[in-house]
């Protein structure tokens, strides 16, 4: 394959906005029913991202799901029916479900995740998903100010599931079989 800037520059941009795009989404779903005016301030902000108040936790929990469903889930069920995959993921959601009376059935996920649909290959899933969180952590710096220990752990966490998850589901995807079709 010929090295096409391009098209890198692209899938970095898609891949961007769809980054912020599922974290606005989610932030929505679990920042809006606890904040009283949701802004940019719960996505590019560091000081929402802690510990000590329910509205951070949140805020916690709309980043991993984040983290999450960019590299994992399959198929255009409800979200509800989409944890097979993760038992971790299965028991947060029961947890916001029970404490927060949040309902996720209506979610729909994308087909696949958008980090495997986008970059399409196992070995640049960690390029491209450090590339996202570097670009994350430089529109951070800019908007708030460096950013806490807090806000370091949780995005360093998520980073490394959205390069590890991607990066499984792209070798599972590359190690198929091919079918072929014999004609007679």
């Amino acid at each position: 394959m010929l090295y096409d800037p391009s098209l890198i520059l692209a899938q970095i941009v898609c891949l961007q906005c769809l980054y912020y795009l599922t974290l606005g989404a989610f932030s929505s779903f679990l920042v809006a029913s606890r904040a009283s005016r949701m802004s940019l301030v719960y996505l590019f902000d560091f000081v929402t991202v802690t510990a000590s108040t329910v509205t951070g936790w949140c805020a916690i929990a709309a980043f991993f799901l984040t983290s999450i469903s960019g590299s994992e889930f399959n198929s255009h069920l409800p979200f509800s029916q989409c944890l097979s995959a993760s038992s971790t993921y299965h028991l947060l959601l029961n947890f916001l479900y029970s404490h927060f009376n949040f309902r996720f059935c209506f979610i729909w996920i994308p087909y696949r995740s958008y980090m495997l649909y986008l970059i399409e290959r196992a070995k640049k899933c960690l390029d491209f998903a450090a590339t996202l969180y570097i670009i994350h952590l430089f529109i951070c710096t800019i908007y708030g100010g460096w950013p806490s220990v807090t806000w370091w752990v949780v995005n360093v966490t998520g980073f490394a599931v959205m390069a590890l998850l991607g990066e499984y589901l792209g070798i599972r995807r590359e190690m198929r079989e091919i079918p072929i079709t014999r004609y007679g």
